[in-house]
């Protein structure tokens, strides 16, 4: 299959993408903030559609350089879109990226033909943070809880180094799936600390006005959950309410759905984009 990249100017340098495939386009968003684009094991059980993605800044090949703020991230999405002359596409993002979607629904509705939005740290409350990072916790082992759990709180608030924030994340990796045996093995990837640390406290200041914002929404949308994920399940299901969409609970897997369970993703998707007149 023949990969097209591109690179779109935006505020404080460029970002980097690729386009593949045909049929109804659709953008992903992957997660982080401040991680690599690991969306490539997602990219199998979307046959016969028309995908881009891109690396979100704070890592090369995209701009490493701030703001990290979302209203930023926002204007990154709708530039990327501009560049690839699509109006208003199926947008799916993953966690962070789910987060970043729903800033998305709530400036710029009409830029999106569908939005699905998998495992993501919701838009009422606190998203389900705290809960989040508490289970994260109970799930690590008791020789590195302490570790991983200092590093994490310092990264948030950008005082810890990119080695100390890569430290952190892979201690935590097995507690992202259903069960620690059931995680494979971590990736080699790197991070962007200060992408991490910049854009976690603009999420943590927009939160309070999130689900307001999404109120009256009327674009297509549709959340997928891993039951046994981390992230709890109100994350998705009080947004879901404010939005007026449906939410897919798939058992026995964690926040990475389609490595748990390939081709889940896909069936969502598939049954949003018919509800939109997409497919």
């Amino acid at each position: 299959m023949t990969v097209e990249r591109f690179e779109v100017l935006v505020e404080g340098g460029a970002l980097a993408g690729t386009v593949q495939g045909e049929g109804p386009r659709v953008l992903l968003l992957h997660g982080g903030p401040g991680l690599p684009d690991y969306l490539d094991g997602l990219l199998p059980e979307l046959d016969g559609l028309r995908v881009a993605r891109y690396q979100q800044r704070g890592l090369a090949p995209s701009t490493a350089r701030e703001p990290f703020d979302v209203a930023v991230q926002v204007a990154d999405v709708v530039a990327v879109l501009d560049e690839l002359g699509w109006e208003s596409p199926a947008i799916v993002g993953h966690s962070w990226g789910g987060h970043l979607l729903m800033h998305v629904l709530a400036a710029e509705p009409g830029r999106v033909g569908a939005a699905l939005v998998v495992e993501p740290l919701g838009a009422v409350g606190d998203g389900g943070g705290e809960e989040f990072g508490a289970e994260l916790e109970r799930r690590l082992p008791e020789d590195v809880r302490a570790r991983a759990v200092e590093i994490d709180q310092r990264a948030m608030v950008g005082e810890a180094s990119a080695e100390e924030a890569l430290e952190s994340l892979l201690l935590m990796w097995p507690a992202y799936f259903s069960a620690w045996e059931a995680a494979p093995p971590a990736p080699d990837i790197h991070i962007g600390a200060e992408a991490y640390a910049g854009t976690m406290m603009s999420i943590a200041a927009e939160l309070p006005h999130l689900a307001g914002r999404l109120t009256g929404c009327r674009v297509p949308t549709r959340f997928v959950h891993g039951a046994m994920s981390p992230m709890p399940l109100t994350a998705s299901t009080d947004s879901a309410a404010v939005l007026g969409a449906e939410v897919d609970v798939v058992d026995g897997v964690g926040h990475f759905v389609w490595i748990e369970a390939p081709g889940a993703v896909r069936r969502s998707l598939d049954a949003l984009l018919a509800d939109a007149g997409l497919g």
